[in-house]
């Protein structure tokens, strides 16, 4: 399977060398057009109808997610290439989009291209990068999807429908409203990461919570969270202050 690929770089000497890498490392990949801009690259996509673009995301006149937003129909997959920045890479983790990051890892690179062919292979449609798009647009946090990673695929959800989440070893266990639950392939740690701009609070080693479904607070030592469902969460001594200054 033979992907074609356009690169958005502003940089000429970043887009050459990553063409090179491409050419080189990634055989499955052919690069038919590239760009400087986010007008050049929306040009590109039009003229080309790409099974991929690798987008930077920091650019003059624009960024990688204003040319996205700009796509009727986002019909490829996307590799974001960044300088790490927080707000970014918390962004494309939350819809689970494909990134490498800047100086560029020929180990990451190729692994990103895999990621994407076995997503075409797969015929899912370019998921990430629509929920990507979509979160941008909604200034309601609560209100935006996350992807969450399965066994054998991811399943979409909004976070207002989270409750809590409770480690199991290196995997989290997600429990939701309609009182059903989920094993998610990445740990509370990640998590915790992801979600502290969203109203979730780590109480616990073991929990992390959606401080909008606490119902009420029992006393205690540390104490205890009981939750919109009913569910009793242990509250960590050293996690009450933080917890209960939520309420204050």
């Amino acid at each position: 399977m033979i992907l074609k690929a356009i690169i958005v770089e502003d940089e000429q000497a970043s887009r050459e060398t990553l063409e090179n890498y491409i050419a080189k490392y990634c055989p499955d990949v052919q690069v038919v057009a590239t760009a400087d801009s986010v007008e050049t690259g929306l040009a590109a996509i039009q003229k080309h109808h790409p099974d991929l673009i690798f987008l930077d995301i920091e650019m003059p006149y624009g960024n990688g997610f204003d040319l996205l937003e700009r796509v009727e129909d986002i019909d490829f997959e996307t590799v974001f290439v960044t300088a790490y920045s927080n707000y970014a890479v918390k962004a494309l983790n939350f819809s689970a989009s494909y990134y490498i990051l800047k100086p560029i890892d020929i180990d990451e690179l190729i692994a990103a291209v895999n990621k994407v062919k076995a997503s075409r292979e797969k015929n899912e449609n370019s998921v990430q990068s629509k929920i990507l798009v979509e979160n941008l647009q909604n200034i309601d946090k609560q209100n935006q999807k996350v992807v969450l990673p399965l066994i054998d695929g991811f399943e979409v959800v909004r976070v207002k429908d989270i409750i809590r989440c409770q480690s199991d070893d290196n995997f989290t266990i997600f429990y939701f409203r309609e009182r059903k639950k989920q094993m998610i392939c990445r740990s509370l740690k990640f998590y915790e990461e992801l979600l502290a701009d969203y109203d979730f609070l780590r109480v616990h080693k073991s929990h992390l919570i959606n401080i909008q479904y606490v119902k009420k607070y029992v006393k205690g030592k540390g104490g205890q969270v009981i939750m919109a469902d009913d569910s009793e969460v242990e509250l960590s001594p050293n996690k009450k202050k933080e917890f209960l200054a939520r309420f204050s």
